[in-house]
């Protein structure tokens, strides 16, 4: 028998979030690590804000919902505020009931910013590793160093010589054109009046320029877990220089090896691994390059 196509929306619900999560979802294991390490920093929290006055976000709330855009690559606050308003799966993370009101993007990015600002992001990531210490799923003999591009929120438009103050044309003030054509332009003489501190790379030849920054993982070969990350400038030398600074944050003395890809196969990244450490030995195969430290 056919069903009938009703479109009248129901007055009561009685399903909550918590039941249209399917049990095996990947993603319940990681709430209940992410709530753990959220308990630890309930002193932090209370040190951020006031007793009195109008309640704000709650931060773990928050860094639910930050993890959650990571975690989904969601491009803007604005489009997770979207998928707040209509997505189960993220209410249910954030922690959220159907009926609760979504944050607007202003206020909800206020609040982002007093949490970065206390270094809350980073005690967050520490909570989570220390976790992951206390199950014995860290190796501290054996890493993995790499680096990317991140792509920065910067119009190409905005790149423009230093020593010019280009104004914006009064019959094209939205969106200016801007003609490079025949412009040699560098970060030397070059930079991003919207963003001073992206500078302008490719990922390899032949491959588009953009204004970027550099992103830096140091991750444990065991189970493949981040253990540290840095964000340099895109100079060029971003990538060693930053798995150098990661390095020399290994606690412990004892030796390490140490894994990159031949990007990272200098003569002065290894002799600044002998600075560092005492000792390295270099072999490569395959692009790959790995360094034994004391």
């Amino acid at each position: 028998m056919r069903g009938n196509d009703l479109q009248q929306a129901e007055m009561w619900s009685y399903v909550s979030p918590e039941e249209r999560v399917p049990h095996y979802h990947p993603l319940r294991p990681l709430r209940a690590m992410t709530d753990e390490a959220l308990q630890q920093l309930q002193s932090r929290f209370n040190k951020l804000y006031a007793r009195n006055g109008r309640p704000s976000i709650a931060p773990e709330k928050l860094l639910r919902a930050l993890l959650l855009q990571a975690l989904y690559s969601v491009r803007s606050e604005r489009m997770l505020m979207e998928q707040l308003n209509y997505n189960v799966l993220f209410r249910w993370f954030v922690g959220l009931n159907m009926d609760d009101p979504i944050w607007d993007v202003t206020v909800f990015t206020k609040n982002r910013e007093r949490l970065l600002a206390g270094d809350i992001a980073e005690a967050f990531f520490q909570a989570v590793l220390q976790q992951a210490r206390e199950r014995n799923l860290l190796s501290d003999e054996h890493f993995t160093v790499d680096g990317t591009l991140l792509e920065a929120w910067a119009s190409v438009k905005s790149y423009q010589r230093k020593d010019v103050n280009n104004g914006v044309p009064p019959g094209d003030p939205g969106n200016a054109t801007v003609d490079f054509y025949g412009e040699k332009r560098s970060n030397e003489t070059h930079q991003s009046k919207t963003d001073p501190d992206a500078k302008m790379a490719r990922k390899g030849k032949g491959k588009e320029a953009k204004l970027s920054y550099n992103g830096n993982l140091l991750v444990e070969n065991r189970h493949g877990l981040i253990v540290n990350s840095e964000v340099f400038e895109a100079n060029g030398t971003a990538e060693r220089d930053a798995a150098l600074v990661m390095l020399e944050q290994i606690p412990g003395t004892k030796q390490v090896t140490v894994g990159g890809d031949k990007a990272y196969d200098t003569a002065d990244f290894v002799a600044e691994c002998r600075n560092l450490k005492g000792h390295a030995a270099r072999g490569s195969k395959s692009g790959a390059t790995r360094w034994e430290c004391d």
